[in-house]
């Protein structure tokens, strides 16, 4: 079976889409490489780009990277807290945040790039989660 992704007026024939993290950057700190936290417990905004693999596309997805602490500094008057669209760490280490971020994203394939975006926005908040048109 073949599918189809359309982006502007270019359109893709493809068998089956899958996810490929594009770029990775922060609102909330320059080069996301070099920083060093100033605090242990820290939480920064990772804004992931991923588009359909080898297709010159792509969203962005808005994944908080946070120690457990600095998870329940911000949520412990909550109570119960469903933790979507969070990656929790231990340490600062880019490479292995990238690293997992990637693992976990580039699994996600589909029919259609909205079924795919679909299953990475599990992980990540997508810039078109609950858009609709009108």
């Amino acid at each position: 079976m073949v599918y189809y992704y359309q982006t502007y007026l270019i359109q893709y024939e493809v068998s089956i889409l899958r996810a490929e993290v594009k770029g990775v950057f922060s609102t909330d700190v320059g080069n996301l490489k070099h920083f060093v936290p100033k605090e242990r417990d820290f939480g920064i905004l990772f804004r992931v780009m991923v588009g359909p693999e080898g297709i010159d596309a792509e969203e962005s997805f808005d994944i908080t990277v946070c120690t457990p602490e600095w998870f329940r500094q911000q949520y412990e008057f909550s109570g119960v807290v469903i933790a979507r669209h969070h990656l929790i760490v231990f340490e600062y280490d880019y490479d292995r945040i990238v690293n997992k971020i990637k693992s976990i994203i580039e699994r996600c394939e589909g029919s259609s790039w909205n079924e795919v975006a679909e299953k990475v926005a599990r992980y990540g908040y997508w810039e078109f989660e609950d858009y609709t048109e009108g």
